[in-house]
This record gives C-alpha cells, sequence and structure tokens, in this order.
C-alpha cells in the first residue's frame, strides 16, 4: 500500500459546525482507512477573519469528536517565507505577475479581463499578484474519486489571486505550496472547491510536484438552501458527551457508511475505528445533504460552522 498522508485544513473564522465535521469526519476517515497520516492545518493567511480563541476552540471541537491528528498543528500564518519563495518562481516562469486593477474597475466582466499581463495598468497603485492562468496545463483534467472525470479551463476561470493588495497571501498559493510542503497524498473536502481545482492543478504543475488525489465531497445545506458556514451563522458543535456521539453517528450516516444503528451512543473512539474498518469512499452521496439530517436533541444542526 503506498503511503497515504490526508489533512483537514480549517479557516479560524469561528467554531466548526456540521459542515465542518463532515469534511473532518470524511478526511480522517479515508486516512486512517488506510493507515495513513492525517495532519491538521490552520488557514489563518487572513488575520480581520480570525477572531482571538477560534483556534483553540476549534482544537478543542476535534478532541471532542476523536480526531486525533499526528505531528504538530500547522499555521499557515507563519509560513510567508515559503509563500514568497514560491511566488518568485512563478513569476520567473512568467506564471504570476502584478496587478493594479480593481473590483469595481472590472465589475462588469465575468472574470477578470487581464488587463494587466503585459504590464501595470496603474504602476504607482497598490498591487495584487496574479496567476496567468491562460498558460502552462490547458484545458486541465482530472479524475475526481467521487465526482468522476472533471475537465475546466482555467483561462475561463480567469487570472487568480496569488497575494492580495494588502500584502496578505490569497487561499490559492498557500494551499498549494503547503500540500506540497507536507506531501499531501489525498485532499478531501467540499465540493464548493471543485472549480478551485484547476488552477491548483496549474500551480503544482509549475512548482514542479505531483497533484494529490482529489475527493469532493456533498455540501452540507441549511434551510435557506445555502451551504452552511460562520456567515450565515451555523451553530457550533455540541460539546455533551451525549450529543457528541448522536451526531458523530449521523454524519456517518450521511457520509454512506450505514453505521450500525446500536452504535449512535457508543463513544467516538469505537464509532470511528468502527467507521475506518468499514469506510467506503463510493457510497458517499454526490448531491448536496440537507442540515436537517444532523440533528442533535431534536435541534436542527442548520445554523451551524
Amino acid at each position: 500500500m503506498h503511503h497515504v498522508h490526508g489533512r483537514f485544513a480549517p479557516t479560524p473564522s469561528g467554531p466548526l459546525h456540521a459542515g465542518s465535521l463532515v469534511a473532518a469526519v470524511a478526511s480522517y476517515l479515508d486516512a486512517r482507512s488506510r493507515q495513513g497520516r492525517w495532519s491538521l492545518r490552520i488557514e489563518d493567511v487572513d488575520p480581520p477573519r480570525c477572531p482571538p480563541g477560534s483556534v483553540d476552540t476549534i482544537l478543542r471541537q476535534l478532541e471532542t469528536f476523536g480526531l486525533a491528528w499526528d505531528g504538530e498543528v500547522r499555521y499557515q500564518s507563519h509560513r510567508h517565507d515559503a509563500y514568497a519563495r514560491a511566488l518568485a518562481r512563478l513569476t520567473e516562469q512568467g506564471m504570476a505577475y502584478p496587478c493594479s486593477c480593481s473590483r469595481k474597475q472590472w465589475r462588469d466582466y465575468g472574470i477578470y479581463p487581464g488587463w494587466c499581463r503585459d504590464g501595470v495598468c496603474q504602476p504607482e497603485a497598490p498591487q495584487a499578484w496574479r496567476l496567468r492562468s491562460d498558460l502552462g496545463q490547458r484545458p486541465v483534467s482530472w479524475h475526481d474519486r467521487l465526482q468522476g472525470l472533471q475537465r475546466f479551463d482555467p483561462a475561463a476561470l480567469g487570472d487568480v489571486v496569488l497575494k492580495r493588495k494588502d500584502g496578505l497571501w490569497a487561499y490559492q498559493l498557500a494551499v498549494v505550496v503547503d500540500d506540497i510542503d507536507q506531501h499531501i497524498t489525498d485532499v478531501v473536502r467540499g465540493a464548493d472547491l471543485l472549480d478551485n481545482t484547476p488552477w491548483q492543478l496549474q500551480l503544482l504543475e509549475a512548482l514542479g510536484a505531483e497533484p494529490p488525489r482529489y475527493l469532493h465531497l456533498p455540501l452540507v445545506i441549511g434551510q435557506d438552501g445555502q451551504k452552511l458556514s460562520k456567515q450565515n451563522l451555523a451553530r457550533p458543535l455540541p460539546e455533551d458527551p451525549r450529543d457528541v456521539r448522536r451526531l458523530l453517528h449521523a454524519t456517518l450516516a450521511l457520509l454512506g457508511q450505514s453505521p450500525d444503528p446500536a452504535a449512535s451512543e457508543a463513544p467516538v473512539a469505537e464509532q470511528l475505528e468502527a467507521a475506518c474498518r468499514r469506510w467506503r469512499p463510493r457510497q458517499i452521496p454526490r448531491a448536496d445533504i440537507a442540515s436537517q439530517g444532523l440533528q442533535v436533541d431534536g435541534d436542527d444542526a442548520d445554523t451551524n460552522e
């Protein structure tokens, strides 16, 4: 069996919710069922979005649900030098360029039109750095382990930002550099990131790295029809041991893993051990999951993240 290394990478903009738990449990089981490593990465490259204490809350929540990670927690806020080296390499290849354009200037276009590709339009203005998506691998195709064959033209998605005008690193670059550095082999995450994968595959190719295997999970949808998120005030995960056990059992059921109905009150360690033995990614539903199925003590977990 090849070495397997998975990861869970939450943004600490608030406590985890039912949607977060689905992603965490799936990525954990996917790695552990194959005797692999499972790492925890805190994606805190945007400090204004990360209130004090949120990281401690996330760590406590994961421990409460029995999701023990390997090694030290990685913090993207400590990774400036690695991201800077990657951006310099991309710039040398012509894959990254500075851009002074504001969203207001190109708001009438579906995607950024690439006005600064051949030179900064306003050299005196603050500048972001963008990926030149019309170069490199096009179209991008890969086999998602759940969603099947995927094929995108990154240029049709636009030149994504790699570094913001305020100097903060953007998600696309940071996630790729860290996946490379940590030798991540398997990425299990929500389907809302499916169309981010073409940019990430372009970056992986430009940085000389092999891509991981991808598995994009169905999203957990609230009563308003939107993905559960901190932005729509999704309710934090419970901490009462009995509620935790029931929610973990419900999560395994919604992931299509058919847990023993009698195990809904079993300790989390026991539930996770059984789920590892029975893990079948192909049984995960492709359609979005209604949060009404993630109920604890009669409460709908639909206001969570």
